[in-house]
């Protein structure tokens, strides 16, 4: 579904985005760090962010503009978070918006902003005036791949997809580009994810929509337990694909969310496959909990990132992690699988075959299930290993 083409298409697949990114000199590596993604159709906004209660400059300013419920732009650095700034970080990041909003010819109330980076470090407004004006003049159809470079850290790639469904006859399309590498923990990351699309939606939806599918893509992703500052998942939908509005959930209600759902949830899998370090993708599967709520705990609760980097077969500290996690759970009838594998069932440790075992640890994607057998609700969450390069980027991240 997600092809090369739709990858560098991203944010600008959708009819009447432009997007752009520069380099302003924010990063210390002089890589491009400033991003703008355009839409001259005023387009309905949805947004998501961090639970963090220390939350940076940018996510308070930003849900000023999601509440209104319009947006036109989303302007966006890395190199700094501008978070505990203090007064002078929000007069900085509303500047931000104004200057966006001067180039664009639209109200400053209608830019979203972001930043991400190292927090406590005050924004080189100069630096970033240049950089917003200079992404206004190169915005183009053409911009995505360049706008999310410009957003990535410790990423090693920017992560970007497109897709179309049909609706009302009509061709809808959706794109979005999203950073996100550490810091990551569920309710987001250090992780910024921008979504456009064509289709003429009810805002209200819209952002019901966003709000669900969050709780199962990017919420449901972990790299190292942090809840960064920063975080944000914004959508903008300027209607330009002609379709009859949706402002009921009916069956073109079903098909976009379905379709935005797909998208999020690729997007999430990138992210923890793209952890600080990672050399393994693991896709945790918690099943029969009582309820979803449960399934998520038990998933999330798993210490086992340190022993998959060392292909280390140690069942022992996920029965630990589930018996820990908080959930209500009957040990005995608990089944663990590494790889389709039984290592664990009964209460007791199930005996496998060695190299078996071996050929599942060393694959770069492994897949743990875990089978409570006290109710119907199911769970996936998706992370990565702990590697000694995870230690190293983090050790040396400010300096």
């Amino acid at each position: 579904m997600f092809s090369e083409k739709h990858k560098t298409a991203g944010v600008t697949y959708p009819q009447g985005f432009k997007a752009a990114g520069v380099r302003a000199g924010i990063k210390k590596n002089g890589n491009l760090d400033v991003a703008l993604i355009y839409t001259e159709k005023v387009a309905v906004v949805a947004g998501v962010f961090t639970q963090n209660q220390v939350a940076a400059a940018p996510v308070h300013v930003s849900k000023v503009v999601v509440g209104t419920g319009l947006a036109h732009a989303v302007v966006a650095n890395a190199g700094c978070a501008n978070a505990c700034t203090g007064e002078q970080g929000l007069h900085d990041a509303e500047r931000m918006a104004e200057i966006a909003a001067q180039e664009l010819n639209c109200r400053a109330d209608d830019v979203i902003v972001a930043s991400t980076g190292v927090i406590g470090v005050n924004l080189p407004m100069d630096k970033m005036e240049a950089g917003i004006k200079t992404a206004a003049r190169e915005l183009s159809k053409d911009g995505s791949v360049n706008a999310g470079n410009a957003i990535i850290t410790t990423d090693t790639y920017s992560k970007a997809c497109a897709t179309e469904i049909e609706i009302d006859g009509k061709e809808v399309r959706l794109g979005a580009i999203a950073k996100g590498s550490g810091m990551i923990m569920p309710n987001m990351a250090t992780m910024l994810c921008f979504i456009t699309t064509d289709v003429d939606i009810d805002q209200k939806l819209l952002q019901e929509a966003l709000s669900e599918i969050t709780e199962v893509s990017f919420n449901m992703l972990t790299v190292d337990g942090d809840t960064s500052t920063n975080d944000m998942v914004v959508i903008m939908a300027n209607g330009a694909a002609g379709n009859v509005k949706i402002t009921e959930k009916n069956a073109d209600y079903v098909k976009f969310y379905a379709a935005l759902k797909e998208m999020c949830i690729e997007l999430a899998k990138r992210i923890a496959a793209d952890g600080e370090g990672a050399t393994k993708f693991i896709t945790i599967n918690v099943s029969g909990a009582q309820n979803f709520a449960d399934a998520k705990k038990i998933g999330m609760a798993l210490l086992v990132k340190t022993s998959l980097f060392g292909e280390d077969s140690n069942w022992g500290r996920v029965i630990c992690a589930i018996g820990y996690s908080g959930v209500k759970i009957n040990p005995d009838k608990i089944t663990i699988k590494y790889g389709g594998i039984p290592v664990y069932a009964n209460g007791v440790g199930v005996k496998f075959n060695a190299e078996d075992m071996k050929k599942i640890l060393s694959a770069k994607d492994i897949i743990i299930d875990i089978e409570l057998e006290i109710g119907a609700a199911n769970a996936t969450i998706w992370t990565c290993d702990t590697s000694f390069l995870y230690v190293k980027i983090n050790a040396d991240y400010t300096t």
